[in-house]
């Protein structure tokens, strides 16, 4: 039976060049401006999501039109550099991200078809090692290191 082919590109390496230039080009663009956190500042922080970016954005039309109801301590200026940083840097964001997932299904679907023949060819093999076909065992002992201690783990004894 013959295996599936879901997926048959071959992107050029000027291409793909040029691709990370771009990419590179745009972290040395914006390397200055942003922020890496850890996994715990992660969690500690609030975040902002759909439902909340239209709230942000009438409270700060409301500090321009209502300062009467605001807070001595809220820092204004740096409320709305904050606001159009998120505003500037979202769509860049949701284009990164939509990148990411093209490439992450692509890599999947093309590393799934290449991992599915490289089976296949190994059960093969497999199978004319135990045949003793000429050089298949050399070939089974060097790819099956791959399996190492994937096998049937052996019962314990009942006490």
């Amino acid at each position: 039976m013959a295996m599936e082919n879901r997926i048959s590109i071959e992107v050029p390496p000027a291409d793909l060049k040029a691709a990370l230039e771009h990419i590179n080009a745009a972290r040395t663009i914006l390397e200055s401006f942003l922020k890496a956190l850890t996994p715990e500042d992660r969690k500690k922080y609030n975040k902002m999501g759909d439902k909340s970016e239209p709230f942000v954005g009438k409270v700060i039309e409301y500090l321009v039109s209502e300062p009467q109801f605001m807070p001595p301590y809220l820092p204004v200026v740096e409320m709305k550099k904050d606001w159009n940083a998120v505003k500037g840097l979202t769509p860049l964001e949701r284009t990164a991200h939509l990148l990411y997932l093209n490439l992450n299904d692509t890599i999947l679907l093309a590393g799934s078809e290449v991992y599915d023949g490289a089976l296949s060819y190994y059960n093969s093999v497999k199978y004319a090692a135990r045949l003793n076909a000429p050089d298949a065992k050399g070939v089974y002992e060097d790819l099956s290191k791959r399996f190492e201690g994937q096998g049937k783990k052996p019962k314990e004894p009942a006490l």
